[in-house]
């Protein structure tokens, strides 16, 4: 490959995508078991191998409490928030908190593992498969979140990224990318389009104006706690509560039958989007605590009950539509196409929901698996070579500002600003002889400094001895295209000044991070050289099995040659010495693989001469 490879990666809360760019066409890479959809899941085996992907979610009823999926849903967050705690109810692995910056963490068999870590290890076979499917090594990236990410959650899926030895050049929006997916190629005009965003775990709206390769969003509006998952649990909780009515116990204190639940209700769900009903049947599902009788669950569910029973879900999909339409200044009938992204929008209930809000049909020419992944490609492709006139607009989700005297919240940046974007604001002393000034940077919608998210502090100090309100500090923000916060204070009078990249409270600090991508480095080399072994090992035994196969017809002819008794003796020898490695394998077999290669090609050779087939 002459240029070096990019990849863009949709990394969802249930399935993921990596993609990247042939021929300057963007195309979806398959994993190396040759499917598109890689499931966002990290296990740990009884023996402790970790397992990620495919292979770690087939496990997972076995072995609920060593699998870990939905990690999105916890990125970037403290332990202690409300979110986290209700979450925990439903998860079959164990919360903890994390060290100084009381993040929410995962305990495995007594070892506590940050979120970034587990997105990090599914990152890493997103880009180990696309290492297979370029045959080259691949660094860069472009990742993507949902446009609704907190700075915390992107500081964090950026880490995440490191860990998986990853370049990440660009953290962009999961509505932009597919947008972005949806207009190359087309012969757009110029016209509005709104990018409905409903995945496994998160919900985005995006409108955007795109015209001549600029793609410009004007307002995204979302929420990170809705999404598939929760349509499962309501399927999963109304099975429960069949099961409890019929058999008069309830089986949530069973993690494994609680996880032959949730897969059921996933299935049933994806099912009763093209039927109108579906079977559940799971025998043996939990087993009584007094009698001792195995118990089953079967049962028959309709799209009408799970219309009924996620009905709710679907209306806050909607309210936040029209918050994003109004933010943008535009009513819903200026909106020329819709586009329908993640595989929740494959449910009638959420197309009939569309149909209602904007009065049209939504587009049928947007994948609604692989258009972020194919996106985000497209973009990293044009980061890394210029090779396109594409031009992202896109914004910040949230307000932005600091706490001031009162417990106020000063906005210094609103919602839905365009970025790359700068603000400042002067300050001044609220008390005499202050020696120093506190920033607290905030992010969030309230007037009141308490009901937002902290995002991080600054301290400028020392200041000059003066009265209250002579001191003169000014306060700058400025958000990357990455949606990345930089604050600096600076005492205009001194000069004195102040400045950081925020890091969340609720993320891995500098150390840490290093310290994990130093150790997952050491686990890339020692599982590169297993694969090595366990590769050798494979051609050992192919050419072995081979070798000894064609002997007995290779012999005759071997004695009957110049070379006689000899020849034969060091053929013998060298399968004799291949089948002991095999068998227990010590040291470099090169040598023995050499001469195991050579008398292979020897019988070959002889039997060919006398026309036999090897």
């Amino acid at each position: 490959m002459d240029r070096e490879p990019t990849i863009g990666i949709d990394l969802g809360t249930t399935n993921s995508v990596v993609a990247t760019v042939v021929d300057g066409h963007p195309v979806t890479i398959p994993s190396r078991s040759g499917q598109t959809l890689t499931p966002s899941v990290l296990a740990f085996s009884t023996d402790g191998k970790r397992l990620v992907g495919a292979i770690a979610k087939r496990q997972a009823i076995i072995n609920p409490t060593r699998t870990i999926f939905g990690a999105k849903r916890l990125i970037g967050r403290r332990y202690g928030s409300e979110y986290v705690k209700k979450l925990q109810q439903y998860l079959p692995y164990r919360l903890v908190p994390g060290g100084v910056n009381e993040d929410v963490r995962v305990e495995i068999d007594g070892q506590s593992l940050s979120i970034p870590e587990i997105s990090g290890a599914v990152l890493r076979e997103l880009r180990l498969d696309a290492e297979a499917y370029l045959g080259v090594p691949v660094r860069k990236a472009v990742i993507t979140v949902p446009a609704y990410f907190t700075d915390s959650q992107r500081q964090a899926t950026r880490d995440a990224g490191i860990i998986a030895g990853l370049e990440v050049l660009r953290i962009i929006n999961e509505p932009t990318a597919a947008a972005l997916a949806y207009g190359v190629g087309r012969a757009l005009r110029g016209g509005k389009v709104a990018v409905f965003d409903l995945g496994g775990g998160t919900f985005d709206i995006s409108i955007l104006d795109m015209m001549d390769g600029v793609y410009e969003v004007t307002a995204t509006s979302g929420d990170t706690a809705l999404g598939g998952d929760d349509f499962d649990r309501r399927i999963a909780d109304w099975m429960v509560e069949i099961f409890v009515a019929e058999h008069g116990v309830d089986p949530r204190a069973d993690k494994m039958a609680m996880q032959r639940l949730r897969d059921a209700a996933e299935k049933a769900k994806c099912e009763l989007s093209s039927l109108q009903e579906t079977r559940i049947d799971l025998p043996f599902l939990f087993t009584h605590p007094s009698t001792g009788v195995a118990l089953h669950l079967q049962l028959s569910l309709t799209r009408e009950k799970l219309e009924d029973l996620t009905r709710d879900l679907v209306e806050r999909a909607g309210a936040i539509v029209e918050r994003a339409l109004a933010d943008a200044g535009v009513g819903p009938e200026e909106i020329d196409e819709i586009a329908l992204v993640g595989g929740q929008t494959r449910m009638p209930l959420v197309r009939d929901l569309v149909r209602r809000i904007f009065g049209k049909e939504p587009s049928k020419g947007i994948h609604p698996d692989e258009a972020v992944a194919l996106g985000a490609a497209l973009h990293a492709h044009a980061l890394v070579h210029r090779s396109s006139e594409l031009l992202l607009l896109d914004v910040t989700p949230h307000s932005l500002g600091v706490e001031i005297a009162g417990g106020w919240n000063s906005m210094l940046i609103e919602r839905n600003t365009t970025v790359p974007a700068c603000a400042s604001h002067v300050f001044t002393t609220v008390r005499d002889d202050q020696e120093s000034a506190r920033i607290l940077v905030l992010q969030g919608e309230s007037p009141r400094a308490a009901e937002n998210e902290v995002l991080g502090e600054l301290v400028l100090s020392p200041l000059r001895r003066a009265r209250r309100g002579e001191v003169e500090i000014e306060v700058q923000f400025e958000i990357s295209a990455d949606g990345i916060l930089s604050v600096s204070a600076r005492d205009r009078q001194t000069g004195l000044e102040q400045s950081i990249q925020i890091r969340s409270f609720g993320g891995l600090t500098s150390e840490e991070l290093q310290r994990i991508v130093e150790r997952e480095r050491g686990t890339e080399i020692a599982d590169a050289q297993t694969e090595r072994d366990r590769s050798q090992r494979e051609t050992v035994r192919l050419l072995l099995e081979k070798g000894e196969r064609l002997l007995p017809q290779a012999r005759e002819f071997i004695l009957a040659s110049t070379f006689g008794t000899a020849a034969l003796a060091k053929a013998e020898a060298c399968l004799r010495a291949a089948r002991n490695w095999h068998d227990l394998p010590r040291g470099s077999p090169d040598a023995i693989l050499a001469g195991l290669q050579q008398t292979v090609e020897l019988f070959e050779a002889l039997l060919e001469q006398r026309g036999i087939r090897a």
